[in-house]
């Protein structure tokens, strides 16, 4: 039996039980993060370490975002989204933490500024996409996947308006960049152009320049 069948009346009650809990973290969430400025969401690997360039890097790239009076929101843990918090809080910015309850993972990093704690996946993966105009996405594992794809299917269905979704080090995802096209392009399951959705970045520089032109487009647009 699989461990999560209904065995009786208890577990109907303890499934409907679980939906106020959801609401209770979606009210939470909302109510903690209601009064952030426009946000980067950076996401990528917890294992890197502080050695790595890239993560000198996602530091550089937290900063400069700051630096536009942005704030900066990432997983909360280590590798990558410590070196997101950590440019942030460094640039006395906005540095937000979106933890996820894990039994084996990571404990949240010092550098935020504002935390938000999470049961639920895709309550967090909501956050991260609802306060955010862009994303930079470090190289990471199926964790950093799950939440690149997410952001794409929204895109794609026009759930959410397209925004900059940045790759960053091209060495690590163009390998996924060239599968994606020879294997869901060429046998119709993608049209090229949903591919443009993704940008690929090797320097901070690259990155802050995306980020700016399209936060310079949605300011001339409301002026419209």
């Amino acid at each position: 039996m699989f461990r999560h069948q209904f065995q009786g009346e208890n577990d109907i009650n303890m499934e409907s039980w679980r939906v106020f809990r959801m609401l209770g973290e979606l009210v939470d969430g909302i109510d903690t993060l209601k009064d952030l400025p426009p946000c980067v969401s950076i996401f990528g690997s917890a294992r890197s370490q502080e050695t790595d360039p890239l993560y000198q890097a996602a530091r550089t790239i937290a900063k400069q975002v700051t630096e536009l009076g942005c704030g900066v929101i990432t997983g909360g843990g280590p590798g990558y989204m410590e070196a997101g918090n950590r440019g942030a809080k460094e640039a006395k910015g906005v540095s937000v933490g979106l933890h996820i309850e894990l039994p084996h993972e990571q404990e949240p990093n010092p550098f935020l500024t504002l935390r938000c704690n999470f049961r639920y996946f895709f309550l967090r993966k909501l956050m991260f996409v609802k306060y955010a105009f862009a994303f930079v996405v470090m190289p990471g594992g199926f964790g950093t996947l799950d939440e690149l794809f997410e952001a794409a299917v929204l895109v794609q269905t026009h759930k959410i308006s397209k925004f900059p979704i940045i790759l960053y080090d091209s060495n690590y995802w163009k390998g996924m960049i060239d599968w994606v096209r020879a294997q869901m392009v060429t046998r119709g399951y993608l049209r090229e152009e949903e591919i443009d959705m993704f940008t690929i970045c090797d320097t901070p520089e690259e990155v802050m320049s995306v980020i700016k032109d399209y936060r310079a487009l949605e300011k001339n647009y409301r002026q419209m």
